[in-house]
């Protein structure tokens, strides 16, 4: 997988058309962003019409079920009574990050998948100009993306033992137009928390927010971002 990334990346170069001038032109640019994500914490609500069809399922398959002896199953309910009783009280789907919109918070929207986002200074942004964007990193001389992807990462949360990359290749990218720089690539890994519920950002604010309210974010990215973004 290393092999075809690095040949992603001087397929990226080569179709680019990278100025290789001494005279200090300026060049296309490629970004590695990560796309951090946590994933659900609690099973969904399944949706009404599922709801009706696994019931009727069940009803269904009820008809032809196989019939049990009376005695067998007075035996089974016997077995090991009042030895092993446990009250079991889930715990509440809404938290106190819910009832009070910390989107600061990994304990919110439990039944969903949430992202990072990072408010500061990012590559193609006006000077200046603090701005909503994923980590990242401009491609320098890594040995892969996937290794530039890392980096971005490991910069904003400290180190990635809590995190697990999926796949070496990119999920997707977005070929960034000039206005105030000169026109870059900017290459998207997708990442996960993982064994932990609190993550450390070094950052001069972040929220962790879901599919819907990060389109919020990308007014101008809100189409292809939809498409690459598992809800």
């Amino acid at each position: 997988m290393q092999r075809s990334c690095r040949g992603l990346v001087r397929f990226a170069i080569s179709n680019r058309g990278f100025c290789t001038s001494s005279k200090g032109a300026a060049t296309d640019k490629i970004v590695a962003s990560v796309l951090f994500e946590r994933l659900p914490v609690v099973i969904p609500k399944i949706d009404p019409a599922v709801y009706v069809f696994q019931e009727f399922s069940f009803r269904w398959r009820q008809q032809f079920r196989r019939a049990y002896p009376e005695e067998f199953l007075k035996k089974s309910d016997t077995r090991g009574k009042g030895e092993y009783q446990i009250d079991f009280v889930p715990a509440p789907r809404i938290t106190e990050a819910d009832k009070t919109n910390d989107k600061r918070s990994l304990q919110r929207a439990l039944d969903r998948r949430l992202y990072l986002l990072l408010y500061g200074d990012a590559y193609g942004s006006p000077k200046g100009q603090p701005v909503w964007h994923f980590p990242e990193k401009v491609y320098k001389s890594e040995e892969t993306l996937r290794k530039c992807a890392e980096s971005a990462l490991e910069s904003v949360i400290g180190d990635l033992s809590h995190t697990y990359f999926v796949g070496n290749a990119p999920m997707g990218h977005i070929a960034m137009p000039p206005k105030d720089n000169p026109s870059f690539t900017r290459f998207f890994f997708k990442s996960q928390v993982i064994a932990t519920s609190k993550v450390d950002i070094k950052s001069q604010d972040f929220v962790w927010v879901t599919k819907d309210e990060l389109l919020e974010y990308f007014p101008d990215d809100r189409e292809y971002l939809t498409k690459m973004i598992i809800s």
